[in-house]
């Protein structure tokens, strides 16, 4: 009898909380039912034809490997767009990754040793954890509370966590899964935490371009701060790209760009039509965004109106991406979520969330949360909030809900 075994890093490897639900949702599809995915960050938006086009119409004979840092062409181009939007950076400062994820997960690889820790606020990407495992990195969460809009924690939480196995701080701005966009205030907060301890911070602006009614401030910008700081990027949300896989990592720090260099050797190189289309992206007009902006908008709007509009139900406003987090009157959001799928229908529908536990690494948080991602028409979301409102008048396990004023 063999004695093959898995590894620990395996077992202790998370399942993602965001596709933990999908079996039920198939099951309930294979019913009939029509079912409203308001679970994962997958956006309806139409990926730029033209730039679908450019590589639809590459005419290349050989499919070769790219220089491991991104074809020159590509990163020149993206060097260039930062610039337009205030991040002064040249295409040297820059290395293609396959999506925003291998950027965070080298920036993990060549920054922390096994056994450091991480500082990131709660709720959080849930991947975190996952590269985390990855590099042998501890997560320390430092909690922020749907009371105040999940705003940035005061310093001296931060402080408290802080010891001499720390070595980074993440944040995701604006944040997934909260929504949540921190102020320019909030941004110095961290700079003088980071310079005053020596430590990094992975800033995931994965969502940059989706900003409503505030500014942007990106930690590229923070004075001072330029070699802590690791940016973290990707073409999956700004271009609606998710299957493209092309991400970057930006840094002034010469020394973290060469050490993530040797593990982007290690890979070879990123992909090839996904460079393509991402170089061609960038020519889109300066407006481009001006629309998709302008239609998330009505679909925040629409859903935080009829989340706020249940009784028990509360969600704050989120400033940016597309996601909400939402309290609601049940005791157990993970079986709420299952019960929607396994046994509420409303006129042959249902809706498919994801429970908030997963994005906390804080036991008993978010037990009674939800995230909800704006990612269908307005016509859509109107339709799940409709059935959302009716699960929770006949959820068998509703609790009274405590609103938030």
């Amino acid at each position: 009898m063999s004695n093959l075994s898995i590894s620990q890093r395996g077992i202790q490897m998370p399942a993602s909380p965001i596709r933990k639900l999908v079996p039920f949702a198939e099951k309930a599809k294979a019913k009939g039912m029509h079912v409203y995915h308001l679970n994962i960050g997958q956006p309806d938006i139409e990926t730029p034809p033209a730039a679908m086009e450019a590589v639809r119409h590459n005419h290349m004979r050989v499919l070769e490997y790219s220089h491991s840092a991104g074809n020159e062409s590509y990163r020149r181009k993206l060097a260039g767009y930062y610039n337009h939007i205030g991040i002064d950076v040249s295409f040297e400062d820059i290395l293609i990754t396959t999506g925003g994820s291998e950027a965070i997960f080298f920036s993990f690889l060549a920054c922390l040793n096994p056994g450091d820790e991480v500082i990131i606020p709660e709720p959080f990407y849930a991947n975190y954890n996952g590269f985390a495992v990855e590099a042998g990195v501890q997560v320390v969460p430092v909690p922020s509370s749907i009371q105040d809009g999940f705003a940035l924690p005061p310093v001296s939480d931060f402080e408290k966590l802080i010891t001499d196995k720390t070595k980074a701080i993440i944040l995701c701005n604006p944040n997934n899964p909260t929504g949540y966009l921190y102020s320019r205030q909030e941004m110095d907060t961290l700079k003088d935490i980071i310079l005053k301890h020596n430590l990094y911070l992975l800033a995931d602006e994965a969502y940059r371009e989706f900003c409503y009614g505030g500014t942007h401030i990106s930690a590229m910008t923070l004075k001072g701060a330029e070699q802590n700081v690791i940016l973290t990027d990707t073409i999956s949300k700004r271009y609606s790209a998710c299957g493209a896989r092309m991400g970057a990592l930006v840094t002034k720090n010469k020394g973290v760009l060469e050490t993530v260099m040797k593990f982007a050797q290690a890979r070879l190189s990123p992909p090839g039509f996904a460079q393509i289309l991402g170089e061609a992206a960038i020519d889109l007009p300066a407006d481009y965004f001006d629309s998709t902006r302008e239609e998330y908008k009505n679909r925040r709007d629409a859903l935080v109106r009829r989340l706020n509009a249940m009784e028990g139900v509360f969600c704050p406003n989120p400033g940016g991406a597309f996601y909400a987090m939402a309290s609601l009157p049940v005791a157990d959001s993970e079986d709420f979520c299952r019960w929607l799928l396994e046994e509420f229908s409303f006129e042959q529908q249902t809706l498919m969330m994801a429970p908030a536990p997963g994005f906390y690494a804080t036991p008993g948080l978010g037990k009674n949360e939800v995230r909800l991602a704006y990612v269908l028409n307005v016509a859509e979301i109107e339709k799940a909030m409709d059935c959302l409102e009716q699960a929770l008048k006949i959820y068998p396990h509703r609790t009274a809900g405590k609103p938030v004023v």
